[in-house]
């Protein structure tokens, strides 16, 4: 193993969101474009990312081509990592703004007519006439019947939910991958919870 290896371990990239050393200790290795760094870093996120690709997508392949040109994005920007906050925020973001900007250049439906005012961030709207990848990739992760009920809310509100309490990021770290206010970020779970809560009662989210 080359000299990241020894610079920090899996458990120690694990453990970096309570030592900010660590972070700081990758985002040297980052820097670096060190691949024994990258090949850890895949490892670990490997199927946060993918998840998160497939959930804003609903389509395998699509996310599969997002996936390798995130990990792409990461070696070349790796200097722009600087330890500060969650690698994890930094990787979703990246993935996140692929995703836009290739909506954008096809210029797909965007979730306009659904978002709040002033929103800034187009996404496309999952198909709903198939079932989502979403709920093969939460198969055994969480019951069945909570994973038909997210699938029922709209896919603003169903991205929060997700960071939230599937990927366990906290609400600051939510509005920096999303690039929205904390207010909105805090509005969006709301009517989430709101709506998952009305889907699992039986009614229309």
């Amino acid at each position: 193993m080359g000299q990241g290896a020894a610079l920090f371990s899996p458990l120690m990239v694990a453990n970096s969101a309570a030592d900010i050393s660590d972070r700081r200790a990758l985002a040297e290795g980052l820097k670096r474009r060190d691949p024994a760094v990258l090949d850890q870093l895949i490892e670990l996120y490997q199927f946060r990312l993918f998840r998160y690709l497939l959930h804003l997508t609903s389509h395998r392949e699509r996310a599969e081509d997002f996936f390798q040109e995130t990990w792409i994005r990461v070696l070349e920007r790796g200097h722009q990592y600087d330890g500060k906050s969650k690698f994890e925020s930094w990787l979703f973001t990246i993935a996140r703004n692929l995703v836009i900007d290739w909506q954008r250049q096809k210029k797909m439906q965007s979730l306009d007519t659904l978002t709040d005012p002033g929103q800034e961030q187009p996404l496309q709207v999952a198909d709903t006439r198939s079932p989502s990848p979403l709920t093969a990739v939460m198969s055994g992760e969480q019951d069945s019947f909570v994973r038909a009920s997210l699938e029922q809310i709209s896919l603003i509100y169903r991205e929060v939910v997700v960071l939230r309490f599937h990927e366990e990021l906290q609400i600051e770290e939510i509005a920096q991958v999303m690039q929205l206010a904390v207010s909105t970020v805090k509005t969006r779970l709301y009517r989430g919870l709101e709506a998952m809560r009305v889907a699992m009662q039986g009614g229309a989210a």
